[in-house]
């Protein structure tokens, strides 16, 4: 399989430590832990917000989360991007004015919820975007792609609590992110897809996380047709993507999955009874798969 564009890099010393503790048995053991940093966004001269994150790709990150803060659009002209690491800080520079102030009040005047602008805004034009109808999710991709997902080195598998989302196209790995929410891990495909001018009509997002109505928000806000997690669903969400015409499947492991919505786009066109099912080294274990 191809490598893919951006993967993870668990072994960054920048990105976990290494923490003394005991066990249940009051054994000394050392355990890997993953690191958080607090980084401030800047849209030009205005600070936005300062998020929680493993620190990686501030850069995308940061023009991720002002598109899908709508605060940035799809034809607004980047002219830099830059980041001050002494300083933890990340500007997002613009040829025109940008209309921020009003998403800040917006952002005040719905629930307080960080993603308040998002839901307020693209629920607007919901009706509006259009996904692409002659994407293809083929069984044997999707499960070639959760295979290859699973073992690719990431620093869940060094160090667990954290989340990851990946941008495919077929049975191949584009983007693979991790951070500590997995909306950060969103926003930093959206940035790279901007930045990178990826279209995303034929592209495929995964993500460990639940199938919540913000994570159908901002699959849809990005254009991308195939929402896939190996998580459950909330109904809000099911009822979201049904509307937008977003195929969703949960519950993706090893050969198994359930689709709510879109069913029209998938080809069955692999055996699910034959081959080796998910290697159990790879799962993620216990009550934290179904909470994410």
């Amino acid at each position: 399989m191809t490598a893919p564009l951006v993967r993870p890099t668990p072994d960054d010393p920048r990105l976990s430590q290494t923490v003394e503790g005991i066990d249940q048995t009051g054994a000394a053991v050392e355990t890997v832990v993953v690191t958080e940093r607090a980084i401030t966004l800047f849209l030009n001269a205005r600070e936005i917000v300062t998020v929680m994150t493993i620190g990686d790709h501030p850069e995308l990150l940061a023009v991720g989360y002002l598109l899908n803060q709508n605060m940035l659009q799809a034809d607004d002209d980047i002219t830099a991007v830059d980041y001050d690491d002494d300083i933890a800080t990340v500007v997002v520079r613009t040829r025109r004015q940008t209309d921020y102030e009003e998403k800040l009040k917006k952002k005040v005047q719905t629930s307080g919820c960080a993603q308040g602008t998002v839901f307020g805004d693209l629920m607007e034009k919901f009706d509006t975007i259009v996904l692409s109808r002659s994407a293809r999710l083929k069984t044997s991709w999707l499960y070639a792609l959760t295979k290859a997902i699973n073992t690719e080195p990431s620093l869940y598998l060094k160090a667990g609590a954290i989340h990851g989302c990946v941008l495919a196209r077929e049975d191949k790995i584009l983007v693979y992110m991790e951070d500590v929410g997995r909306h950060n891990a969103v926003d930093k495909i959206a940035g790279y897809m901007f930045l990178n001018k990826i279209a995303p009509d034929d592209t495929i997002f995964y993500t460990t996380g639940r199938l919540t109505s913000e994570m159908v928000i901002k699959t849809v806000k990005m254009g991308i047709p195939i929402l896939v997690s190996r998580s459950g669903f909330t109904a809000w969400g099911v009822d979201l993507a049904r509307k937008a015409g977003l195929t969703l499947i949960g519950r993706a492991r090893g050969k198994r999955f359930v689709a709510l919505a879109g069913y029209e786009r998938i080809v069955f066109d692999a055996d699910p009874t034959v081959g080796a099912d998910e290697d159990r080294r790879y799962r993620r274990k216990g009550k934290a798969e179904t909470d994410e």
